[in-house]
């Protein structure tokens, strides 16, 4: 009866990986912001290759090197038609930026859904912002793993605008900030009484990609040169995270400070 018991309780922990897996295979289907188009490139095969050879272009040459004239080539069409997708290569940067963290998003909550103790799914948030980002096969025209290096070199250049209060109106950076708030919620669940949430959110994902990005290209800047692993990234915002929100918690609840 116990051997039965046990042999039942693999079989389903079996099926449900299973479905898990399953799960992750199924093509993501995000919906961006109309204001960030002209026309929508994920309705279309030309789209959605304009969008594949963007991120290939921009993170080759750079952005401010990227052209449509280069992008139209690529994608083997014409710079006209690439103007009835987007109105300049700027709306195009934050198409393409808005939409890794709206990926980055379903990734945390995907990841985090069964998990109910509040510092584990932090923890967890903080492995996914931190960590090297590897291409997503359901997604056949992003490469997910060229657009994350993108982010990091490029992806302030989305607001780091003077009309950045004017796009703002239009919500066109709302999935940043939801991924932020996202991740201020569970900062609040393991200290409800922390004053900076959504600081130490944002905090959390510009330091975890400045400092990947200190590793790779300006080595003086950062402790983990030699290392070369986002594994140590992970563990410096960690503590340094779960220091700050040990504040004002009492003596017990101070356990939470990352080991």
């Amino acid at each position: 009866m116990y051997n039965d018991s046990i042999t039942i309780f693999f079989k389903i922990n079996i099926i449900f990986a299973s479905l898990l897996i399953n799960l992750m295979k199924l093509p993501v289907k995000i919906k961006m912001n109309a204001h960030l188009f002209l026309r929508d490139p994920e309705e279309s095969e030309t789209g959605r290759k304009i969008i594949k050879h963007s991120i290939i272009l921009i993170h080759k040459y750079g952005f401010e090197a990227f052209t449509f004239k280069k992008l139209a080539k690529a994608a083997v069409t014409t710079e006209a038609v690439v103007y009835r997708y987007f109105e300049n290569k700027h709306r195009l940067l934050m198409y393409i930026v808005s939409w890794f963290w709206s990926w980055q998003e379903y990734l945390v909550m995907f990841h985090t859904n069964n998990i109910n103790e509040p510092e584990k799914k932090l923890k967890k948030i903080i492995q996914i912002l931190a960590a090297q980002v590897k291409d997503d096969s359901t997604t056949e025209h992003v490469d997910e793993r060229l657009l994350y290096e993108i982010v990091m070199r490029e992806g302030a250049k989305a607001y780091l605008t003077r009309h950045v209060s004017e796009d703002n109106k239009h919500h066109l950076f709302k999935p940043y900030q939801d991924l932020c708030t996202r991740v201020a919620e569970v900062i609040l669940e393991c200290n409800p009484k922390y004053k900076f949430p959504r600081s130490l959110s944002s905090t959390i994902i510009e330091m975890s990609h400045i400092q990947n990005f200190f590793m790779k290209y300006l080595p003086s800047l950062s402790d983990f040169t030699d290392i070369k692993d986002e594994a140590a990234t992970f563990n410096y915002v960690k503590r340094l995270v779960f220091s700050a929100i040990a504040e004002n918690l009492s003596a017990k609840q101070g356990s939470v400070v990352a080991k």
